[in-house]
Formats: structure tokens, C-alpha cells, sequence
């Protein structure tokens, strides 16, 4: 047929399914691109392979070397991203719209690799602090996390193939755990052609990634206990796979993130001519228009204040007016076509549904001025601004998603009733509200959180440097209650802790000290034969101890202190005004006792040690007189790596020292962890 056959890539191999063809059309033309094939695949098989083959060399890496491999594959495809362009261009995207899917894809690689260091160089996350579990302190209880042993079943949709699969595998891969790919058909070719880079880069092990191109009807009914299912999409689905006996019976994890009825909001403080009321519409727009309107988190609903609607409805239409819509390839157009011929008879019969409560203010369902294309053969539809003057008693306006241009104006006489009207959508994965007055901004925020993943406060200050609306960004947790889903965008450590399990631990200190590789107070020390600021990063031992020799604080060293410091607090300063206080006389600075903590267990010699690093966790747990005498127990808490920026920097890692301060009781008097910079071995 002189098109592309797209392929599963599973167990392996690259191989073309063997059941019903489809032909997949340029949303420009209308031209064949692609064919892909259903059926013919064994489910059971490919999942167990994920598990089997690509779960076990996952595991066995660490945080920081998983994330190194993310780092190189993010590299890879960033240096042959231009190939991806004509490929996007063909589902009807924009440079600009196809920038979204290609580079924030990969940018969320980076930024997801570069989430190793909050993380420990161990295959298994430690997560929180120890708990005390006896008087003595002999038992002890903590938690670690551990890697998924199944596999990571993703089901994306249509409208951002690369975007949403790399957002996705970049968290499972980061937690150790194998993944099976689902793209949405339409647009599967873009996803392929990625995937058989990132196959042909080599970096990844086999099976820690399959492909599954076509129907994927039945492949729940192969999930186990270990798996998890993520799906985006529309929520009539969503609800559906979740719903799936298998994934109820094995107790699957199964995160959702469903299309929404996402909400902005203008301030009653944004008239116009103030830089809010420009903002408010260029955003409304761009969210109109970016994508076509096909974006999970695409504004479907703009509240505006009643004595404004007029003024955003005439400056939202002449906004919308000036964006050329047509072939992406031609210059000066803005906006390009929909996914598909299917997807412009959905949007035309979900806004004749609108239409029962709301009017179109701009745009037809019917026709559409292009520059560079045929109407006739692309799947091309106008931006649509409808309004609806009465949303409080409206129903289809919070219910029915258009998932395209489309956007309904909505008036609003306060801002309680812009919240209560907000929350009639039943929960979103996003919403907004442009204001440049703080108060209204957390009234809203506020009132409206509960029913929202994400909210933007937008306003002049921050103009030049937010992300925007309907822009998740992989440091955040997003995702959106009710409608959305429940679920959540796997954003920062949330979403690699969601595909780890978490296992609470019990026993001494020692033993504690031995699973996690990092030291628990009360722990046995160990004797690092020589000082361990004379040790490189690679010979320290995790428990490495040294006891100090010992000082006596005297009320001279308290007022020299306080002479350098300048902290001339009155607790350290005035013994006769501690009557009402916890002190009993005159009490040493919890600095000074650190920094004489310093002058105990610093070896002043040039060593391997090469700065100071940070401190961290720092507690003053009991007051330090004059005549008490202080000692230290340093010991190697936790070690971690650093990469190196060039060939010319010195290898070097961070390790974190316990610094426990005691007195002559025994009793510790300040606890601290400070953070050293020491080279490793040439």
C-alpha cells in the first residue's frame, strides 16, 4: 500500500500484529500514513516477559545509575529530535504544539533523571526517619521501599504520543520497574518511531520497555498483583478498565487521568486595561487553540465576572480571530487540524448538546477559513466560544467535555459563586484564576482546592515566567479528584514512590543500620583504624566512629561567642533576666556548642575531605552550662555520589556524618548530621 506497517515491539523483537488493518490518515490531507495491525499477540506472554526479563536487571541497579541511564536516553533522543517534527506535523500539530510533545517529553526525562540525587545509591528507597519502639532505644522501627516485581501497563491517549510516554516510563523506569506501552492508535506512529530509537540506543535493558501498537482489548485480564495500570484518557473509559474484575481481584494499582471540564477564572480586580484582563485572554485563547483544544487540561470553562462578560466576549473573539488555522507547514498559521475526521463529529455533536443551555459567541461547527489546506480532506474544525448566562442552574455546561477548540464563557456575581461554580465540574485535573490581588487569590484557592489537581494564580509579576494553565510540569504531583480520575500525574518523588512498595522494618539499630546502609543512633560503631577525614569516599564504612577527646565549656568561652557572633541573646547573656524561663544560669549557644563540636572531631590536616558540604537535621536537646563537659561521637552516616560536571572535575562523593554532642552523663546535648565533600580515589 506504500505506507508504513507499524509494529508491536514485545519479547524482544519487532513484529506486526496479524488481525483486523487500520489505516491511519494525516489530519492535513487526509492522506494514508500508517497501518497498524490488532490481535495476534499473547498478553499473558508479554507481560510475564516484562516481569521476567525486564524487572530483575532494573532492580538490581541503584537510584542514581537508573537515573544516569535516563540521563543518557534523554541525551539520545534530544540529539534526533528534528526527526520527530514531520512526524507530529502529521496528526494535525503545530511546531509549537508538536515543541510540547517532543521536547517537554524529553525534558521530562531530564528532569525525572535528575530526581537520583533525593534519592539513596541503593536499589531500594529509605524512607523517613527512624522510630523509637523501646524505652532503651535497642528496638527500633523504620521503612524502605522497594521496587514493584511486576510491571507498569501504560494506556495513553491520543493527543500527546511522545509526551505522555515519556512522562510515564520515565518514573517507572526510575523506580526499577519494566513497562508496556499503549499508544492511543491515531496517533501511534509518532510514538513508534521514538520507540524504535530509544530500542536502537541500546541503553535500556531488554524488556525494561515493550510496545503494543493496536487493540489492546483483553490485556487486563493477564495483570497481577505486583502490576500497576495507568490510563489517560476519557473518564467513561477510564472507569471502565478500572472497574475490570482482574484489576479489582489482584488489587491493582490503577491511577487514572481523565479528561476534565478544568476551569479559569477572571478576578474582579482584572477590568480591562489592567495587564490581568490581557492575560486572562491570551490565555483562554492559547488554551483554546494550542492543540487544537485536545489537552487533558485545556480550559473548558472561563467564569468571568457579569459586569465583564461583554468586554471578554468581544476581546476574546477578536483574539480568536487572528489565529490562522490551516497546514502547520505554512508560515503564519497558529493553529493546525484535530487528531482525526472522528474526532471533528465528536466535538460537532458534543457542542450541539452545549447548545441546549448555551449560545456560540464566535466560530461554526460547520465551516472554517484555512490557509494551505482543504476543509474537505483534514480534519480541521474553528475555534468555538460559547456562552452560558445562567451556569448555577445549568447542567450540560459542567458535564459535557468538547474535546477540542471549544470553551464556554460563564458569568459570575462574586467570588463564592465563581468557587461554588468551579466545583460544579466535579473535580479537574486543573484550574486558574487571574487576579492580582493576593487576598481574592487565596480566597479562591482555598475554596476551590478540593476540587482541583492544580490551580495557577496568574497576575503580571509572574507573566513572563509561568508555565501556564494547562502545563504540567514533572517536579509537581498533579492529577484531580472526582471526574479526573482520583489519580495522579506522577510528578517529583510522589511518582516514583508510586510504583515502589513500602515494607515497615523492626529490630536494633545495628541490624536497622545494615538494610538501610545508613547509620541509626545507637547503632554499634565501628573502628575506622585512622581518622575518617584521612579516609577516601570509597574506603568509608557506613558506622566508621570516632569518640573525641573532651572540652569544658567556661562562662569565657559563652561571652567570646556572643563578642564574634554578635548573638547577644539574653539567655546567653543576662543571667538576671532567666527567672520565668527553662534556664537555670546562663546558658552556651547552641552554635557554639556545634562549633566546638568542630574543633573536636575536625582533623586540621590536608586530607581527602575537601569542603564542608551543608548541615541538616540539626536539633539542641538539652541546655549546656558552664563547667559541663562536652565530647563527640562522629560517625559515617550515609554516603552519595556525585557526578562529575567534566573530565576535568575531581571524582569526589557526599558523605553525611552523625554528629552526636554528649555531656559527662552521657546524655546527648545537640545531635546534627553535616554533610562533607570528599574526593574519591584518582
Amino acid at each position: 500500500m506504500g505506507t508504513q506497517l507499524l509494529e508491536n515491539y514485545i519479547q524482544g523483537k519487532w513484529e506486526a500484529g496479524d488481525g483486523k488493518e487500520t489505516t491511519l490518515l494525516h489530519a492535513i490531507h487526509g492522506n494514508p500514513v500508517a497501518r497498524s495491525n490488532s490481535g495476534g499477540v499473547d498478553f499473558a506472554s508479554i507481560l510475564e516477559y516484562g516481569r521476567k526479563v525486564g524487572g530483575p536487571p532494573l532492580r538490581k541497579m541503584t537510584f542514581h545509575e537508573r537515573g544516569r541511564m535516563i540521563k543518557s536516553l534523554a541525551l539520545y533522543l534530544h540529539e534526533r529530535r528534528e526527526k520527530y517534527y514531520p512526524i507530529s506535523y502529521q496528526t494535525g500539530a503545530t511546531k509549537a504544539d508538536s515543541w510540547i510533545d517532543i521536547e517537554g517529553g524529553i525534558g521530562n526525562l531530564f528532569s525525572n533523571a535528575s530526581l537520583r540525587r533525593r534519592f539513596p545509591d541503593l536499589p531500594y528507597h529509605v524512607d523517613g526517619e527512624a522510630i523509637q519502639l523501646s524505652k532503651t532505644g535497642n528496638f527500633i522501627g523504620h521503612h524502605i521501599m522497594v521496587p514493584r516485581q511486576g510491571i507498569a501497563i501504560h494506556i495513553n491517549a491520543f493527543n500527546f504520543p511522545i509526551w505522555g510516554m515519556l512522562e510515564k516510563i520515565a518514573v517507572n523506569l526510575l523506580a526499577g520497574v519494566p513497562a508496556l506501552v499503549k499508544p492511543a492508535t491515531l496517533s501511534s506512529y509518532v510514538a513508534e518511531a521514538m520507540f524504535r530509537d530509544i530500542i536502537a540506543s541500546g541503553i535500556l535493558p531488554e524488556g525494561a520497555v515493550q510496545l503494543l501498537i493496536g487493540s489492546a482489548h483483553g490485556i487486563l485480564d493477564s495483570v497481577q498483583s505486583q502490576d500497576l495500570v495507568t490510563f489517560t484518557g476519557s473518564a467513561s473509559t477510564g472507569l471502565q478498565l478500572k472497574a475490570h474484575p482482574r484489576i479489582i481481584s489482584e488489587a491493582v494499582p490503577f491511577n487514572l487521568e481523565a479528561d476534565s471540564l478544568n476551569c479559569t477564572v477572571l478576578g474582579e480586580d482584572a477590568v480591562p486595561g489592567t495587564p490581568e484582563f490581557e492575560l486572562f485572554v491570551k490565555e483562554v485563547r492559547k488554551e483554546m487553540t494550542t492543540k487544537c483544544g485536545q489537552r487533558c487540561t485545556g480550559i473548558r470553562r472561563a467564569l468571568v465576572p457579569a459586569a465583564l462578560l461583554d468586554d471578554v466576549q468581544i476581546a476574546l473573539g477578536k483574539a480568536l480571530s487572528q489565529t490562522t488555522i490551516g497546514d502547520p507547514n505554512v508560515e503564519g498559521v497558529r493553529m493546525g487540524a484535530l487528531a482525526g475526521k472522528s474526532q471533528v463529529e465528536e466535538v460537532r455533536n458534543q457542542i450541539k448538546k452545549l447548545l441546549k443551555e448555551s449560545s456560540i459567541a464566535y466560530g461554526d461547527i460547520d465551516h472554517v477559513e484555512l490557509v494551505g489546506a482543504d476543509a474537505t480532506k483534514g480534519a480541521f474544525f474553528s475555534p468555538v466560544l460559547l456562552v452560558n448566562e445562567h451556569p448555577l442552574t445549568s447542567v450540560l455546561v459542567h458535564e459535557v467535555e468538547a474535546f477540542g477548540p471549544v470553551c464556554t464563557l460563564m458569568p459570575y456575581k462574586n467570588l463564592n459563586e465563581a468557587i461554588e461554580i468551579s466545583k460544579m465540574g466535579k473535580g479537574s485535573l486543573c484550574s486558574s484564576i487571574t487576579t492580582h490581588d493576593d487576598h481574592s487569590a487565596k480566597q479562591f484557592v482555598i475554596g476551590a482546592a478540593s476540587h482541583h489537581g492544580r490551580i495557577l494564580v496568574l497576575n503580571r509579576d509572574c507573566a513572563k515566567e509561568n508555565t501556564g494553565h494547562g502545563s504540567p510540569l514533572p517536579m509537581l504531583t498533579h492529577g484531580g479528584p472526582g471526574r479526573a480520575g482520583g489519580g495522579e500525574e506522577m510528578g517529583g518523588m510522589r511518582g516514583v514512590l508510586h510504583y515502589l512498595q513500602r515494607c515497615a522494618i523492626q529490630g536494633t539499630p545495628t541490624t536497622i543500620t545494615e538494610i538501610t546502609s545508613a547509620y541509626q543512633y545507637g547503632g554499634q560503631y565501628k573502628d575506622p583504624g585512622q581518622h575518617p577525614f584521612r579516609k577516601y569516599f570509597e574506603d568509608l564504612q557506613i558506622g566508621d566512629t570516632i569518640i573525641t577527646h573532651k572540652r569544658t565549656i567556661t562562662e569565657a568561652d559563652i561571652v567570646n561567642f556572643a563578642n564574634v557572633s554578635w548573638d547577644h541573646f539574653y539567655a546567653h547573656t543576662d543571667a538576671t533576666s532567666l527567672e520565668g524561663t527553662i534556664f537555670t544560669q546562663r546558658v552556651a549557644h547552641g552554635y557554639f556548642v556545634l562549633s566546638m563540636a568542630a574543633g573536636l572531631f575536625v582533623d586540621p590536616g590536608k586530607g581527602p575531605v575537601i569542603l564542608n558540604y551543608g548541615l541538616e537535621e540539626c536539633r539542641f536537646t538539652k541546655p549546656v552550662y558552664p563547667g559541663m563537659t562536652l565530647g563527640v561521637r562522629l560517625s559515617v552516616k550515609e554516603k552519595l555520589p556525585v557526578d562529575p560536571k567534566d573530565e576535568d572535575d575531581i571524582p569526589k562523593g557526599i558523605v553525611k556524618f552523625l554528629v552526636d554532642v554528649y555531656d559527662e552523663t552521657g546524655e546527648t546535648v545537640a545531635i546534627a548530621t553535616i554533610l562533607t565533600m570528599v574526593k574519591k580515589k584518582a
